[in-house]
């Protein structure tokens, strides 16, 4: 049975020589990001609405770098939040640090983007109303008999 986890202290209070992931639920391990081309069309835009129509995506934008974030969690983290393939880890979890880690939660982003409403929203204002609506039109009205 493994130690219960120190329970989450300040960043700056994390005493020398512990790991800062001692203290974290692994978000890092719980969503991936890949940057996307930034849009310039319409038709871009309307990627961006298609790939939020997908569960557990969003996009977000930091300075000029557009952003498709997948909430996902890593096959390989454990119950006690911890890497179970360390010693064999990708690179990318290799560089990665904890300097500017999201611990605190106070992340904010330039835009960020959750549902295809948003994206609809925010392409209306760029480039005018080209659709009524993302809901399907009414039906006509069944005649009177």
């Amino acid at each position: 049975m493994t130690a219960p986890r120190p329970k989450r202290i300040p960043r700056e209070l994390v005493p020398k020589g512990e790991s800062l992931c001692d203290y974290c639920s692994a978000k890092c391990c719980r969503y991936f990001a890949l940057p996307i081309d930034t849009p310039e069309s319409r038709q871009d835009l309307d990627f961006i609405r298609w790939y939020l129509l997908h569960d557990r995506a969003s996009m977000f934008v930091e300075g000029d770098t557009w952003y498709l974030l997948v909430h996902t969690t890593c096959k390989h983290l454990q119950e006690d939040h911890r890497c179970g393939i360390y010693e064999t880890r990708p690179q990318i979890c290799r560089d990665y640090t904890t300097a500017e880690c999201e611990y605190e939660d106070t992340w904010v982003y330039d835009q960020y983007f959750e549902t295809p409403e948003q994206v609809q929203d925010y392409m209306d204002a760029l480039y005018g109303h080209e659709y009524e609506s993302l809901r399907s039109r009414k039906p006509a009205a069944l005649p009177i008999a």
